[in-house]
């Protein structure tokens, strides 16, 4: 088992004064195309490593579901087929931060592209820790998706073609620019679930909870 022995020293980093009232925390951004069983993961992570999962898209249901006035707003946009704004997603993710009494968070999900993650960065004043990146083919992203009748109506080919397409373009830049600073944790996501899960146990050692 390959250990992460640089880890530590890179949370050190995040102690910049950020904007969630001071509070000092562990961002890890979760990215993976659309079948790369990044949910499944991040729900092992949450069990075994005490961190708090964090869903851009759940947070903006959320909101819309609140029926608050931004709710309506993020969904007349969604329902014009508009991006929402970046600015909208970072405030409920800092919300969501500043509201949880737990310091360690997955991002998952987002940064979708450069100008979420500028922004995030610039509005909040965190780095992430690392970029947990669960690398798919295509191929195995659409034998999953189409073999998961969970009653998605956006999983049909055509419409997986596009989603792997768009994460290609959009997200693909984000790891990049976080590859060329060291950050990037890559995962062979094709592999079957428990070993998929192994390789994440060995990154996230030296974040587990403390022995009593």
């Amino acid at each position: 088992m390959g250990t992460v022995v640089d880890a530590p020293a890179v949370v050190a980093e995040e102690v910049t004064e950020n904007m969630l009232g001071g509070k000092k925390v562990t961002v890890v951004f979760v990215l993976g195309g659309p079948g790369s069983g990044k949910g499944t993961q991040c729900a092992n992570i949450v069990e075994h490593f005490g961190f708090t999962h964090l869903s851009a898209g759940d947070l903006l249901r959320a909101e819309i579901k609140s029926g608050s006035e931004n709710g309506t707003m993020i969904e007349n946009m969604i329902k014009e087929g508009k991006i929402v704004p970046s600015e909208v997603t970072i405030k409920l993710l800092q919300e969501a931060m500043i509201k949880s009494e737990n310091d360690k968070f997955l991002i998952d999900g987002f940064p979708r592209n450069e100008e979420n993650r500028a922004a995030f960065e610039n509005v909040t004043k965190i780095s992430p820790a690392f970029v947990l990146f669960f690398d798919c083919s295509e191929e195995e992203m659409e034998r999953r998706l189409l073999g998961r009748n969970q009653g998605r109506v956006d999983d049909n080919i055509e419409t997986i073609k596009k989603r792997f397409k768009t994460f290609v373009e959009s997200s693909l830049p984000v790891i990049e620019h976080y590859n060329s600073k060291d950050k990037v944790k890559k995962i062979d996501a094709a592999k079957p679930i428990p070993e998929v899960f192994e390789d994440v146990k060995a990154i996230f050692a030296p974040y587990a909870p403390k022995a009593e």
